[in-house]
Parts: structure tokens; sequence; C-alpha cells
């Protein structure tokens, strides 16, 4: 079951970290929970980011738009209700994507005021300053200084953002390296794993490093240090060795 301690939990790791376990833990290919690389991190300094996830879309780029900010507001509300922490997935539509922002620090404010922790959307974003001391993380392709009248809709549904399909309530973890959703079936046993993968990693750089192995001795200690830590088949397409 899905609690704050698990979502706690998983924040002490990085995206990375994670990623890699669930690959080997999950039947979940990656190309099906990791978001593509133009959505990244614009607030890198406030480390890792869990939650679970709210969807909409949103046009902030027509000209002389009509503005309607009554599904923000409603999302407001229902984060406010919502036991756990909440990441904002928007998709944005308008028809200058170069042009579309999504949030400055006034809304930024209002969402960590509800409990939500972090944006991730494939627009834009500005007042990173500010986003930095609310604090609130945002993952997305940058910043613009401007925007036309926000317009929402279609809260709640599955919205395509990185080249990947988010519905409400994945569970979203990211960092300065980038997005994932992580798959359910995974997440009541994922820390547990992760705290593994992180010391496997450890011992397997160690001897990568060395000047003193041939690259089979190399090989070898990896493939070693996979079955030592419970990690020698990749379940979610064959073995792997790269760390």
């Amino acid at each position: 079951m899905l609690s704050l301690s698990v979502l706690e939990e998983l924040r002490d790791f990085d995206t990375a970290l994670l990623a890699n376990t669930i690959d080997y833990i999950d039947p979940t290919p990656p190309h099906r929970f990791y978001l593509s690389g133009d959505i990244q991190s614009v607030t890198p300094s406030l480390g890792p980011t869990v939650g679970v996830a709210f969807t909409c879309e949103l046009d902030s780029s027509t000209p002389n738009n009509e503005g309607d900010t009554e599904v923000f507001w409603q999302q407001l509300e229902a984060m406010q209700q919502y036991p756990l922490p909440a990441v904002w997935v928007v998709k944005t539509v308008g028809p200058r994507p170069e042009h579309e922002c999504v949030i400055g620090d006034g809304m930024a404010k209002t969402l960590h005021s509800v409990g939500c922790v972090a944006l991730v959307t494939n627009g834009r974003v500005r007042d990173v300053q500010g986003l930095l001391t609310t604090p609130f993380a945002a993952y997305c392709r940058g910043t613009v200084a401007h925007h036309e009248p926000l317009r929402f809709r279609a809260a709640n549904q599955p919205v395509e953002v990185g080249g990947l399909v988010i519905h409400p309530g994945d569970v979203i973890h990211a960092g300065p390296e980038g997005v994932i959703r992580i798959p359910p079936e995974c997440i009541g046993r994922l820390g547990a794993s992760a705290v593994q993968m992180r010391a496997f990693e450890h011992k397997a750089h160690m001897a990568l490093r060395r000047t003193d192995l041939s690259l089979t001795e190399k090989r070898k200690c990896v493939q070693n240090l996979l079955a030592e830590y419970g990690f020698s088949d990749c379940v979610s397409g064959g073995p792997r060795v790269d760390t």
C-alpha cells in the first residue's frame, strides 16, 4: 500500500539509481517508465522529488486567449485534501510551444501550500529563484519570461509528457538527471532493492576504476557483484552489466 513513509524512503535515492533498480526487479521495459531528456530540472539544488501525479492540460501561448483558471483551483482543492505529496503534471497544448509558461513563483507558492512538491511539464517556467526559495521543484523544457492568459482544461486525465503517458495517481520520482514513473508493482520493495543497488554500484565502481585489472577481469567482477547483491538477471530485458 502506498504511504508517506514509502515516498519518503524513495526520496533518499537519486532518480538514475532507482531507474537502474527497476530494471532488475520489475518487467516494465525502460521506455515505459522514463521521460525524455528534454524534461530537465531547473531547480537541481533541491534534490530528488517524489509524489503522486495530478494531471491537466494548459494553453498559455494563444494570443488573445480567454483565460480560464477554474481547473487550477479545483486541482488545488483536491491536492489539499490528498494525504500524500502531489506532483503536478501539466501538458501544454497551445499553438506556440516555445512560448508556453506553466508557472511562476506565485503559483508555486500556492501549490506548495496545499502539499504539491513539484511540477513536471513539457512547457516552461519563470521566476526560478522564487521556486528555489519556496521551495518548489520544476522539471520542464527551460525558462521563458512571460505567457498569454492561462487556460486550463482536461483535469485528471492521462497526459503525454516527455514521450510518456502519465496517469493520475502514478508515482513520480525526479531529480537533476530527469524524471521517471515508478511501476506500481515494485514500489513496495523498491527502497530495499535500491539500498542493494547502491552498495553494488559502490563496489563495482571501485573495480572499474582500477588500472591493475584487465577488462576481462573487470567484466567478471561486475557479474559476480551482480550475483552477490541479487541482481543476476535484468527482469526488464535480459542481463546487463552497465552501472
